[in-house]
């Protein structure tokens, strides 16, 4: 059973598709575009040679042809995703390289030449946390009351140590005060972020979607970190290889930031486009849709969803859905659990249980309760759950006890008959 709120077909996380369709009522989709932008950190204003995994096309490799007008590029990219969504509107996607480091003017002219072609309802631009003037920022904030805009920022990680080495050339505190900006003027927030970075941990990875999910932000991408074929990250690469993410790892670890994602943060990417010409490694990046396809049997597998980590409540809805049946007999002593079952059709809030009931109980909910006196009312499958606000040694013998601990910092305990082993 699927219980993420926000599901379609099936997905255990929130779509870029299933916001565009609720939002707008029907397929949008974006065209990538790229106005020939370059980068603070490419001219020499705040660094030289842009970011060490930069491609030289800034990021924008399925982006417009440079060598046409917006108007070509955004009409020939559209054409080609048209025969896939035949009857859909567009947001244009300014891409390539950093797409609000240029003067006011040239940016109202390019994004306005696009904001008037037919069937456009947005704009996202992309960009960095340090290359939005005040001028611009308030310019923005005008644009933002007449389309649907949406501001990409590339952060990648929030660790200095990590930063410096690829030179990002700007400090967490410009990005944090970047989005506090956007957001006082109610304008969306995308944020880029990159698994696999040089010498990164698991647990560093998580760290930077934790410090995410405390933002005020609207979407997040997620990349694997790409090594290519002429850029300083693949020379450094030749040179001194690291180590780099499996794809079962990578797997893992995606999972693994979903369930501490807020739900209702859009995923705009899970995974990479790399040009598999320019690719160096890893190669299981060019089997784009396996990749998506094994994040989504993960989640199955799990049984678990888009914030699962956040709250003791999911935890608790998925072992409450795996375990009761219609007609289950439920003693519920928790009432702030109340609404959590709602299936069933036979359900006893008593307050205290007879011996009428012994070996009849699916389900048993207490809070910091004893749960000994509780044990023989069970039945063959029933559980036992138990939420408390402190850790405890819970051990019993003949009986599985399980321990949930999620980032509200409760604990939901999980007891149940050990099943004997099947003979054959």
């Amino acid at each position: 059973m699927n219980l993420f709120q926000y599901k379609s077909e099936n997905k255990r996380y929130y779509t870029l598709d299933n916001f565009y369709k609720h939002t707008f009522g029907e397929k949008v989709f974006k065209v990538s575009l790229n106005a020939g932008f370059t980068c603070p950190n490419i001219d020499g204003t705040v660094g030289r040679g842009g970011c060490i995994y930069c491609s030289p096309s800034g990021s924008g490799d399925f982006a417009g042809n440079l060598k046409d007008g917006l108007v070509k590029q955004f009409n020939s990219v559209k054409e080609v995703l048209h025969k896939k969504w035949p009857n859909a509107k567009y947001i244009g996607y300014f891409q390539a390289h950093t797409n609000t480091y240029a003067p006011l003017e040239i940016l109202k002219s390019y994004y306005e030449t696009i904001l008037n072609q037919p069937n456009v309802v947005g704009l996202a631009i992309a960009t960095r946390p340090d290359a939005i003037t005040d001028e611009c920022m308030n310019y923005l904030e005008a644009l933002s009351k007449k389309t649907f805009l949406t501001i990409e920022l590339g952060l990648q990680t929030i660790h200095a140590e990590t930063s410096n080495l690829i030179n990002r050339c700007h400090d967490l505190d410009t990005f944090h005060s970047c989005v506090i900006e956007l957001r006082k003027r109610n304008i969306n927030v995308v944020v880029h972020i990159i698994n696999g970075l040089p010498y990164e941990t698991k647990t560093m990875m998580y760290e930077t979607v934790k410090y995410l999910n405390k933002l005020d932000i609207q979407g997040i991408k997620i990349h694997m970190l790409h090594i290519l074929k002429h850029t300083k990250l693949g020379i450094l690469y030749k040179k001194n290889p690291f180590p780099v993410l499996s794809k079962e790892d990578y797997i893992q670890i995606v999972c693994n930031q979903l369930e501490l994602l807020r739900p209702e943060i859009v995923i705009h990417r899970i995974t990479g486009d790399p040009d598999p010409i320019e690719l160096i490694e890893p190669s299981w990046l060019t089997k784009k849709f396996g990749v998506l396809n094994a994040i989504d049997q993960e989640l199955e597998k799990r049984k678990t969803y888009q914030g699962f980590q956040l709250s003791i409540e999911h935890p608790l809805k998925r072992l409450i859905a795996i375990i009761l049946r219609e007609s289950d007999v439920v003693l519920n002593q928790n009432e702030l659990y109340e609404g959590f079952i709602k299936t069933i059709t036979k359900k006893e809030s008593l307050t205290a249980i007879n011996n009428s009931y012994f070996g009849k109980l699916s389900l048993i909910l207490l809070m910091n309760k004893n749960y000994k006196e509780y044990l023989p009312y069970l039945n063959k499958k029933g559980m036992i759950l138990i939420l408390s606000n402190e850790k405890q040694d819970l051990t019993e013998i003949g009986y599985d006890i399980t321990c949930y601990h999620t980032e509200d910092i409760n604990y939901l305990y999980c007891i149940q008959k050990k099943q004997k082993a099947s003979v054959n």
